[in-house]
């Protein structure tokens, strides 16, 4: 186990970052397909759960190979920060779906597939930045993704100042906004978590320009 760790710590590493990545991608697109109604909930929803728990598995085991290694392809902090924050943005969408499912609110109102929609787009993106750092020689391709979802992280901004003050213009009862808020922050923030990969993506292409 240890000389295998040793002797091929890169393909190890970025199939953990890749898988991670791929099945956050898979909770978003059916947060967003539950949301609309063109998926069944409760099939949706224990799906997203199983997801969570398997990239918590993911996450566990790449910080234990990094914790064995002494060869690792690039700086051992920036490992367990990528790993962390691509795990803080399904902690999210799994967050947004417990609520929609707790509150009994599918199919969701507007603003809820609205924000899905960009989270997809930019967990895809996520996706795609993370399959790039295994040739890191490549810069460009990089370092596009990372503005892309820097572009749709200020487009879910936008979106959840809309969607709030669209629950505050239509709503009376404070309970149902308060409900609402919660999932659109959550969503919202799962955005963030993706801003916070692709500063991290950025952080590995410059140390290695």
């Amino acid at each position: 186990m240890f000389s295998r760790a040793k002797s091929r710590p890169e393909t190890t590493f970025f199939d953990y970052f890749e898988k991670h990545a791929r099945q956050t991608a898979e909770a978003a697109l059916l947060f967003r397909a539950v949301c609309v109604g063109s998926h069944d909930i409760a099939a949706g929803m224990a799906r997203i759960k199983e997801l969570e728990h398997e990239t918590d598995t993911t996450t566990h085991d790449c910080i234990d190979l990094l914790r064995r290694s002494f060869i690792t392809p690039f700086d051992r902090d920036d490992i367990h920060r990528l790993i962390t924050r691509l795990d803080d943005i399904i902690d999210f969408i799994e967050a947004a779906a417990d609520r929609l499912a707790l509150y009994e609110l599918v199919p969701a109102s507007s603003s809820a597939p609205v924000l899905g929609d960009v989270l997809v787009r930019a967990t895809a993106e996520v996706e795609q930045a993370v399959r790039g750092l295994r040739d890191l020689k490549k810069p460009e391709h990089l370092l596009a993704r990372c503005r892309a979802i820097g572009r749709l992280e200020h487009e879910a901004d936008r979106v959840l100042r809309d969607a709030i003050a669209k629950l505050l213009h239509e709503h009376r009862d404070p309970i149902m906004v308060f409900k609402w808020k919660e999932i659109y922050e959550s969503l919202e923030d799962a955005t963030d978590r993706c801003q916070d990969v692709a500063n991290v993506i950025e952080g590995v292409v410059l140390e290695h320009a």
